[in-house]
């Protein structure tokens, strides 16, 4: 088992949200609370540090995390490279720790012990990436930070796509098919409100 303070944990908010008006996804209200604030009570207290990626709004999203990283610059990348591979990168070289767990801060229903389950599913793997019994959920992943070398090797050859540098390594899928719609990903504002609506909903039942 890997223990908490060789872990640490990021929040992908680097993102231009586009589909939401171009907001910072990260900062949008949900349940009460900014998106942000739900991928923390995800990560708080079981890593040994907490970052979020993010390329704007840094002091903003500091109240919510030991450090705010922006994306790196990679020599031979195109200037404007954007996009959750950079961010993944930008962390493998800001952990101070022999492994980086990810999360996107567009996901506010994740399971409560999401880090657990990812530390005892990866095995003598180099990444474990969390599957939902359908798909796989690339930015919710365990990965060693020494895959930092050559992330930007194939940064800079203009590889954009994670799951293609996934398959250059030892991974693995960490099954959590008992809680598929956890894994609900907001991208506009009506899946937000849909899915506010069904958690809040759910949360008066379960009080009454």
């Amino acid at each position: 088992m890997i223990p908490t303070q060789e872990l640490t944990g990021m929040i992908l908010a680097g993102g231009e949200g586009r589909r939401m008006g171009g907001r910072d996804k990260g900062l949008e209200p949900f349940a009460g609370l900014p998106l942000v604030a739900h991928a923390v009570k995800r990560l708080e207290g079981q890593v040994g540090e907490l970052l979020i990626n993010a390329n704007r709004n840094a002091d903003a999203y500091r109240f919510f995390a030991d450090r705010v990283i922006a994306d790196l610059v990679i020599e031979g990348a195109d200037e404007g490279f954007k996009g959750p591979l950079m961010g993944i990168y930008s962390g493998l070289r800001a952990a101070k720790t022999p492994w980086l767990l990810i999360v996107p801060c567009d996901s506010p229903a994740l399971p409560d012990d999401l880090v657990a389950r990812l530390v005892a599913g990866i095995g003598d793997h180099d990444i474990g990436v969390a599957f939902d019994g359908e798909r796989l959920h690339p930015v919710i992943a365990l990965l060693r930070t020494s895959l930092a070398d050559d992330l930007a090797a194939v940064l800079a050859e203009g590889e954009r796509k994670i799951d293609r540098w996934y398959a250059r390594h030892h991974w693995c899928k960490v099954d959590m098919s008992d809680c598929p719609e956890a894994f609900a990903n907001l991208n506009t504002e009506e899946e937000k409100l849909h899915l506010e609506t069904v958690l809040l909903s759910t949360k008066g039942k379960e009080a009454t």
